[in-house]
């Protein structure tokens, strides 16, 4: 039985949630030297943020003005109109545009975070107006997991498929070293110092302690915000909002099977990761018959929208997807554990693989952001498709969990993940479609491969598709013939990296009611804050760099509350009814 504790904790700020966003909250409001709580649902910390790629995407960056970008707020602000279109928020856009690289720059002045710039990275949409070629784009830098103390064990492990030989985790770099290992001396060497750290990490901890990308981000913020203090509640799952003539002023958590009154003098930021997850997210995408499959952790199941409804808060709408679509294969063991993987940037874009509906027919451009390939999916009612190559592309490349040469992927044709045959034709009646149909389309796909030109799609057309390609194949890294058997495809799902549509704030991230006034003392960041990108996709990290950014804004506008003289009267706008 669930008992309700009538004494209780007091804390500045209470943090629900363990992602970016809240963690970022956290250790900002604990090194101003707030009394700080993250109060986690699950059983480890970091959720989506720490199985995510880590990197942000910021105007304006000290790393970006270094190297020589050339980039300007008006310019920003241009390509963010283009692409959001009429759902673009100026008082959002704006804070973002100006805050984000300061709240960059002194989160790495103050914790242990930090960035790198990627020397290239293309916007999603590079001949957009106002996008760049490089400068908005930065990556997180390694770090040591054993800083985490006895708190490694807790934070959240990436998924089998995105680690190697079990527990090794590897960056966007380290996997351009891999995948040129038999090519590169140079690789070869990098690859193999890898290989002799993890070594030495197995022999005391069960997987690598040199984190990157998401892992690292949550574990460099997570350490600051614990060395100044901030406690963690795992396995605590915030169930009411307490509110005091229309403030937000603690939160009810249910924790060790009893209700604790956990006090927030400061107020309480919604972290929680969205509602990807949960049952409630059906009802926000397209109907289909085949499975959806969300790289979103189980506890995302929407807590946010749930509490907030209680205080009359406001719920974003009309965007232009309510989640950040991604492409996603699973993989069934044997002991009926599924196991998902995003097809975001080891396969879609390479030379030599191509994607096909049910008929057999390319429908997409393969090398475009994730985002779009699964909106296209939508856009032309495919549920699911295939991701197809051949031998030298699966060589070279891999597909999926598939692992290039020499790894053996005979166990993931045995589950039924990969499939072979050798030929196209046999290909074509193994994985169900139109052995004719996909002949013609193989035909025309390697006459314009052997060009470097894809007439039907586009695939290669521009510098982020060719960005996502190898860089050492000419003359289109995109593009290469599928004429070398065996061949091989993996059925592709639509899928997601999380919600897009949260709780709808302004620009210091406090959470609007229905009437659009700030309810004191509530702040919503990371997905569960609705997203300034309206369900568009402009580049990589635009789910993470707000994150930051209005994670550190609600930290500031909690410190600046907290320190401001008493008034003797609440907004009276403000209520719970």
């Amino acid at each position: 039985m669930t008992t309700l504790e009538h004494t209780h904790n007091s804390f500045d700020l209470v943090v629900l949630g363990s992602g970016a966003g809240g963690f970022a909250a956290a250790a900002t409001a604990a090194r101003r030297g707030l009394k700080v709580l993250v109060v986690e649902k699950a059983e480890r910390f970091g959720g989506t943020s720490a199985i995510s790629g880590g990197a942000v995407w910021l105007y304006g960056t000290d790393q970006a003005r270094d190297a020589g970008a050339k980039d300007s707020p008006e310019a920003m602000r241009t390509y963010l109109k283009q692409v959001i279109g009429d759902g673009y928020d100026p008082a959002l856009g704006d804070a973002f545009i100006e805050h984000g690289h300061q709240a960059l720059r002194w989160l790495e002045q103050n914790t242990e975070l930090r960035y790198a710039l990627r020397p290239l990275s293309p916007d999603y949409y590079p001949d957009a107006p106002g996008a760049t070629q490089f400068g908005r784009a930065l990556e997180m830098v390694e770090y040591d997991g054993k800083r985490l103390g006895t708190r490694f064990k807790d934070l959240q492990m990436p998924p089998p498929g995105m680690l190697l030989f079990g527990g090794m985790m590897v960056n966007r770099v380290d996997i351009q070293h891999f995948l040129s290992i038999r090519r590169s001396p140079r690789s070869l060497w990098h690859c193999l110092k890898l290989m002799a750290r993890y070594a030495r990490d197995r022999l005391q901890h069960p997987r690598g302690t040199r984190l990157t990308t998401g892992n690292a981000l949550i574990a460099r913020l997570a350490t600051s915000a614990f060395a100044h203090g901030t406690q963690l509640w795992l396995r605590s799952e915030a169930v009411e909002l307490i509110a005091e003539r229309g403030v937000i002023t603690g939160v009810v958590v249910q924790r060790e099977g009893r209700r604790e009154r956990v006090m927030a003098r400061g107020g309480v930021v919604c972290a929680m990761g969205g509602f990807a997850a949960g049952a409630m997210a059906a009802d926000y995408r397209p109907a289909q018959k085949a499975p959806h499959l969300t790289l979103s952790p189980p506890a995302n199941d929407g807590a946010a929208l749930r509490l907030a409804q209680a205080v009359a808060a406001a719920e974003g709408e009309g965007l232009a997807a309510n989640f950040f679509w991604a492409p996603v294969s699973e993989l069934r063991h044997a002991d009926g554990e599924r196991e998902r993987f995003p097809h975001l940037v080891t396969d879609r874009a390479k030379p030599g693989v191509i994607a096909v509906d049910q008929t057999g027919r390319r429908f997409v451009n393969e090398s475009d952001s994730y985002h779009h390939f699964v909106h296209t999916m939508f856009a032309k009612g495919i549920a699911s498709c295939w991701l197809v190559c051949d031998a030298e592309a699966m060589n070279r490349y891999g597909l999926g969990l598939a692992r290039p040469k020499p790894v053996n992927n005979q166990a993931l044709i045995d589950a039924g993940y990969l499939y072979r045959a050798t030929t196209s034709q046999a290909l074509a009646l193994a994985i169900g479609v139109d052995p004719q149909v996909f002949a013609q389309t193989l035909s025309q796909f390697n006459s314009d491969a052997g060009n470097g030109i894809d007439h039907a799609f586009g695939k290669g057309g521009n510098s982020y598709n060719r960005y996502m390609g190898d860089p050492q194949h000419t003359p289109n890294p995109c593009l290469a013939p599928l004429t070398k058997g065996p061949f091989y495809a993996i059925r592709i799902h639509t899928g997601d990296l999380g919600s897009a549509r949260g709780l709808v704030t302004n620009a210091d991230a406090n959470v609007l009611n229905r009437n659009g006034l700030p309810i004191p003392g509530l702040y919503a960041v990371g997905n569960d804050m609705n997203s300034l990108m309206k369900g568009t996709y402009p580049g990589p990290g635009i789910t993470l760099g707000p994150a930051l950014t209005f994670g550190w804004l609600a930290a500031n506008h909690v410190t600046a509350r907290l320190q401001a003289p008493a008034t003797p009267t609440e907004n009276p706008a403000c209520t719970t009814n």
